[in-house]
């Protein structure tokens, strides 16, 4: 018989898990890790992800661990979105995300203005125009044409070709670089990545490693919970579960409120005997707290809070986490932090955590 837990019992374990509660991340690349990625399309977000997770929060961390030391990458990934990842995860989800191919389909070609012989012409020679080569924005364009020679593409590279870059990240030929001047770069992975393998491993086993990452850390889970956060639940259905087959051996039942799901076995014991969250926590925007959940999780997202959590154009607010849930939102404005609650929260544990905060976003 499956062991029984409650979703309170989840998300405080999960807050646990996070290096939420208690903040006590060992280093950037670590909370990435156990993260499963942060996402990255607002840098503030992601370094203040984290930031209030870390024991030791060290603003100059994350630029660091991406172009010195090269411990992170940042890249689309899950979702289709720019994330940080750890270097050596990187192969796998270009396995992963590469296997889909959604760029080869008639509709996506359609709806980027692109033909499928562009975008053939264009994933061939991005790599080659990249290699050894770290380049802007614009140069790469330039690249694309001189590797072609079809000055033609200028007009699909200049239309689609924000993207065209995703289905490049999703392959394994493409990367940020360092910043040049405040502009972002390209960067091939052969290049940036120490280590990169000389071939990406098979779809079946990065999957299974990105599966056992994602449980780690955003557990318990089913199929459908791993594909929305992997692939906003494009991914095939058969494929994804396999992926839990082939992790069965790792894996133990579970009823969360009456509801069938998968943990890892080695985090069943610490999960039943998990208490409810009592602390105050406050998360960035695009937080993968948020993210990684579905978004009717009533649980942790209760229904009068979505329209201020997600917003217009893929928005995600920070929120304010009160006993594991979403219990308001909040925004900084000239080093203050002001909360717009939607129910009552302790008003010490609020303010201590406001005051932790402020003090990382200076």
């Amino acid at each position: 018989m499956a062991i029984s837990v409650t979703w309170p019992q989840v998300l405080a374990w999960r807050l646990r898990r996070q290096f939420v509660d208690p903040a006590d991340g060992p280093d950037a690349v670590s909370v990435v890790r156990r993260l499963a990625g942060v996402q990255a399309q607002v840098a503030s977000s992601a370094a203040l992800a984290v930031a209030v997770r870390s024991a030791r929060p060290d603003p100059g961390e994350i630029d660091r661990a991406l172009w010195r030391d090269r411990d992170l990458v940042k890249t689309w990934t899950a979702r289709g979105t720019l994330h940080l990842v750890p270097a050596d995860e990187l192969a796998c989800y270009a396995a992963v995300l590469g296997s889909f191919r959604l760029w080869d389909k008639g509709s996506w070609q359609r709806g980027h203005g692109v033909t499928a012989a562009e975008v053939a012409a264009i994933l061939d020679a991005a790599p080659k125009a990249l290699a050894g080569r770290v380049l802007t924005r614009e140069e790469l364009v330039d690249g694309v044409i001189e590797v072609t020679g079809d000055g033609h593409l200028r007009e699909a590279l200049t239309s689609g070709w924000g993207a065209l870059l995703k289905p490049l990240s999703f392959l394994g030929e493409l990367c940020q670089g360092p910043p040049r001047e405040g502009r972002v770069t390209f960067a091939s992975p052969r290049d940036q990545v120490p280590g990169w393998p000389a071939e990406l491993p098979s779809a079946e086993e990065a999957g299974v490693r990105l599966l056992r990452s994602f449980l780690g850390a955003h557990g318990p889970g089913t199929p459908e919970t791993f594909d929305g956060w992997l692939y906003r639940g494009a991914g095939r259905k058969a494929t994804l579960r396999g992926w839990f087959r082939d992790l069965t051996p790792e894996l133990a039942e579970i009823e969360v409120d009456g509801r069938p799901m998968v943990v890892l076995a080695e985090h069943l014991d610490d999960l039943a005997a998990t208490r409810p969250a009592t602390g105050v926590h406050l998360l960035p925007g695009f937080d993968q707290y948020i993210l990684a959940a579905p978004r009717d999780l009533e649980p942790l997202l209760p229904a009068e809070a979505r329209a201020k959590v997600s917003r217009a154009a893929g928005w995600i607010s920070p929120v304010v986490i009160h006993q594991g849930r979403v219990a308001g939102v909040w925004e900084a404005k000239e080093g203050k932090i002001t909360v717009d609650l939607l129910e009552e929260v302790p008003a010490a544990a609020l303010a201590a955590e406001a005051e932790r905060v402020s003090a990382l976003l200076r």
